[in-house]
């Protein structure tokens, strides 16, 4: 099978009538085996299993329980999708994805397959076909999110019918001090209590060591075969730069890389959303708001927009995005720190399903760590909560600042070894480190001397000021230009020592107290003070690098050869044209990269289309024609 998103992922079909082509799936094959592998070629248009997934469906076809850990794009849905239409019956789908479950049904559609959802967003007689559909055995799948279990009626309907399996998608949902905590996934466990016999199978994309055995423990899946693929995605490059004026940076890296591509931009808060999206929209480049605080209409549409047309930006803040199908986003890129690890490589992993190269692009400065340690300061929970926080938060700082591969960091914090990548900033542009046991002396000894002496407390302009011995009307008003440490940094820039104290805070021998982000030392600062303790840094670059030219652009037709790209530009024509008139994602009809397979091999025939990969059975019933005129348009 092709190194790309399967079509499928997260993705299902409309009521109208029976398929055709899933009839020929019911007939006695050979073994469960086969059955599988041709479900896989006939509907999804794969001719292999990609990692593990052939050993999961077949444990799942056979009735036993899965929790599986898998990177986003590495065919998760397949794993349930292909049993459900294997096994008698129907397989409910629990999912928290209540905006985008249209466009799971509608992909599924596609592709041959009969599915439906129960959700809030229908109405009396839009739940009555589907409930009536599942009872009528005429379902393969059946969506639904978790608080519609909550309702009695649902249970006694699923109690009617024929369930195959149950899969629960998104399965972190359930960790309580996860960064997607639903409060509803916590009575999943119940779904075994109430229909022993059915298999269940969870899946996500998200788990440390931790939070997987949170996982097991309350979804009573402890018993569950695990599988656990490596969440390596080598097609995402990995580069965290220096914030210096964020806003330009972006536009830098959109106008330099990703012109033209679709890509999502991740913002703390609302207010840094608005402005961002309108920045961009100035600066000629289309973009939308999303965010908790927006009219609901208004969040549907601009999801919608994004899934639907080539090319839109959405800003967004972390409301947005878990579950998202569309498989072109070519870049993710974050103006403020992530929270943790597990949601940076959440949110980056929505960038490349496709398989083709993309961009993870983090901006990181002082302001970052500074705002992070007070909202957890000032969090709402216990102690040991804050702890937890405080943990997340390190790992993402150390992240931040490692001097070795990214990749390698990232992997080693989800309990997977690796090695050094070569597609991430730190291998490509191997950063500096040098000893700056000194330069942390001076600056925790200013901050001794105004906390200590002069019972004084400031944030970090000022501390900055004093080292270099600049005398502003602050300085000159307490004084500061008296003490013994004025003026004794000028060996560093402005810049360089916001890095020092960024990365003293980032490994806790700084701190930040009170609303007006004052820097305070720490225990651990006496070590540096009494020299018993080395203090290594990272260079801060005199401006951030950016990969050569030739190996940044991530387009989808990068490697094409020079006959292809207008080949492939004309099926793009095509399919948009098409997805428009159906009022479907592009994803939806064909990925981008079986339109590159086309374009490369020019199939002639419904027959030789066939056999490209992403290419099902119902699809080329429905498209093939299309595809072959799009081909013969100016040949």
């Amino acid at each position: 099978m092709a190194a790309v998103e399967n079509p499928s992922e997260s993705n299902a079909p409309t009521l109208e009538e029976k398929p055709p082509t899933l009839d020929a799936f019911r007939p006695e094959i050979a073994s469960e085996v086969s059955e599988a592998l041709n479900v896989l070629n006939r509907v999804f248009g794969y001719d292999a299993f990609r990692g593990e997934q052939q050993e999961i469906i077949e444990h799942v076809i056979s009735g036993g329980d899965a929790l599986v850990l898998m990177p986003t794009g590495g065919g998760k849905s397949l794993c349930y999708q292909i049993p459900a239409l294997v096994r008698s019956g129907v397989g409910v789908v629990i999912s928290p994805l209540i905006a985008l479950m249209q466009d799971q049904v509608d992909a599924l559609t596609t592709a041959g397959v009969r599915a439906g959802f129960l959700n809030s967003t229908q109405d009396f007689e839009q739940r009555r076909e589907v409930e009536q559909a599942f009872l009528a055995g005429e379902l393969d799948l059946l969506y639904l999110a978790p608080e519609r279990l909550r309702v009695e009626a649902t249970t006694r309907l699923l109690d009617q019918g024929k369930i195959s399996l149950f899969a629960i998608d998104e399965a972190h949902c359930v960790s309580q001090w996860g960064h997607d905590f639903r409060p509803d996934y916590l009575m999943l466990s119940e779904l075994h209590e109430r229909w022993p016999d059915v298999p269940r199978i969870a899946l996500t994309a998200t788990a440390t060591e931790a939070t997987h055995a949170e996982i097991a423990t309350r979804l009573n899946l402890t018993e569950a075969k695990h599988f656990v693929a490596s969440f390596d995605r080598p097609n995402i490059q990995y580069r965290i730069v220096p914030k210096d004026n964020p806003q330009k940076q972006l536009l830098d890296l959109l106008r330099n890389e990703h012109e033209g591509d679709a890509g999502i931009v991740y913002c703390l808060s609302r207010n840094s959303v608005e402005k961002t999206a309108e920045f961009l929209v100035k600066n000629g480049i289309p973009a939308v708001p999303y965010h908790a605080g927006l009219d609901s209409r208004v969040r549907a549409k601009n999801q919608s927009r994004f899934l639907r047309e080539d090319g839109l930006i959405v800003v967004a803040t972390i409301a947005f995005g878990m579950g998202i199908d569309k498989p072109d986003v070519r870049f993710v890129a974050h103006l403020d720190l992530p929270k943790s690890v597990e949601g940076y490589y959440q949110e980056t992993g929505r960038a490349g399903r496709d398989g083709l190269p993309s961009t993870a692009w983090l901006a990181y400065g002082l302001q970052d760590v500074v705002q992070q340690r007070k909202m957890i300061d000032t969090s709402e929970g216990d102690l040991a909560h804050r702890r937890r926080l405080s943990a997340h938060l390190d790992a993402m700082l150390a992240l931040c600042e490692t001097v070795e591969c990214r990749r390698v960091q990232l992997l080693n914090y989800f309990g997977q070894a690796a090695t050094p990548c070569g597609n991430c900033d730190t291998c490509l542009n191997p950063p500096e480190s040098w000893d700056g046991t000194i330069a942390a002396q001076k600056l925790l000894s200013t901050v001794y001397r105004l906390q200590h002496e002069r019972r004084q407390k400031f944030g970090a302009g000022q501390i900055i000021d004093i080292l270099l011995g600049k005398t502003t009307p602050k300085v000159t008003q307490f004084d500061h230009d008296k003490l013994s440490v004025f003026g004794i940094g000028t060996e560093l820039r402005d810049t360089e020592w916001r890095g020092v104290i960024r990365q003293l805070l980032a490994r806790q021998l700084l701190a930040v107290e009170g609303d007006y982000g004052t820097l305070v030392l720490t225990e651990d600062s006496a070590e540096v003070l009494g020299r018993r303790r080395e203090v290594p840094l990272r260079r801060e670059p005199e401006r951030a690098s950016r990969p050569s030219r030739s190996s940044r652009k991530a387009s989808p037709a990068a490697d094409l050869l020079p006959e292809a790209l207008p080949v492939f530009e004309r099926l793009r024509a095509w399919r948009g044209a098409v997805a428009k008139e159906q009022g479907v994602p592009a994803y939806v009809i064909f990925h981008d990269a079986t339109l590159r397979q086309i374009a490369t091999e020019i199939p002639d025939t419904l027959a030789k289309l066939g056999t490209i990969s992403g290419v099902g059975e119902n699809k080329l019933a429905k498209y093939g024609e299309g595809v072959l005129a799009a081909l013969a348009a100016d040949a």
